[in-house]
């Protein structure tokens, strides 16, 4: 027989009275699975507790709150019914955005027994100096950098070079197209002038690898000389106009 659960609500409020500083208990009932969501999305727990709150529906939990922002979330440890897990939230407020978590190990969290003593002392040892360490990482970051660290725009260039990708497989651009400066790289690089069709082509018998090689070698190349390059596929709608019809044919067909 499975031995009775130690009740949740009682423990989290033992836990908070015993840990150092000033913490409350807010304990949570879940009517729905979905409604663990709010607490469980702001973890900050790449260990056991993460796998805890995405593999079980959670019909409870509780969350600590202490001093300086720091929060603690507690739930059932599933399948040990004498433990609990008790992990560190992230921080919630404007000042912290996304970008300033990158680079902080996340604090993670740890089981912990039913005991409130036992395992205030495991939070105190364990979890609370990893993260309030977090804590003052993330802080920083948000006084550092406020802004994401956005790219700045491409450089403007006079010339441009756009590669088309057509439907038979041929990389290319017509002739006229291309930057005088940028045709000795092209041939150079394994591209071909096909005077009859008035382009300038990769052929199509090149492999994968090999084609993927060469358009590195352009790109690389021609933005070195203030070139730019761009690569699109052939509208397919768009077909080759008809060849002109010779004069002795039209004749035959009036006849």
């Amino acid at each position: 027989m499975t031995p009775p659960r130690t009740d949740l609500s009682t423990f989290a409020n033992g836990l908070a009275a015993r840990l150092p500083g000033a913490w409350t208990s807010d304990y949570q009932r879940h009517a729905t699975y979905a409604d663990q969501f709010s607490r469980t999305e702001q973890l900050w727990d790449l260990g056991h507790v993460q796998h805890i709150v995405s593999q079980y529906v959670l019909t409870h939990d509780a969350v600590l709150h202490g001093p300086d922002g720091q929060r603690l979330y507690v739930v059932d440890r599933p399948h040990y019914p004498h433990q609990f897990v008790v992990a560190p939230l992230a921080p919630d407020d404007d000042e912290t955005q996304p970008h300033h978590f990158e680079g902080v190990a996340e604090p993670n969290g740890i089981a912990v027994p039913n005991d409130p003593a036992r395992a205030a002392a495991g939070v105190d040892r364990r979890v609370l100096p990893r993260y309030e360490q977090a804590l003052q990482v993330v802080r920083d970051n948000a006084a550092d950098q406020p802004e994401p660290p956005h790219r700045p725009a491409p450089p403007q260039v006079a010339q441009v070079l756009t590669l088309t990708l057509y439907e038979d497989g041929v990389l290319g651009a017509p002739y006229a197209s291309v930057p005088e400066q940028a045709r000795m790289t092209l041939y150079a690089c394994g591209f071909q002038y096909h005077p009859h069709q008035a382009a300038i082509l990769l052929p199509a018998t090149y492999s994968e690898n090999g084609r993927t090689l060469r358009l590195q070698a352009v790109f690389r190349l021609l933005t070195a000389k203030d070139i730019g390059v761009n690569l699109r596929h052939a509208d397919p709608n768009t077909r080759p106009a008809p060849p002109p019809t010779s004069g002795r044919a039209a004749r035959t067909s009036h006849r």
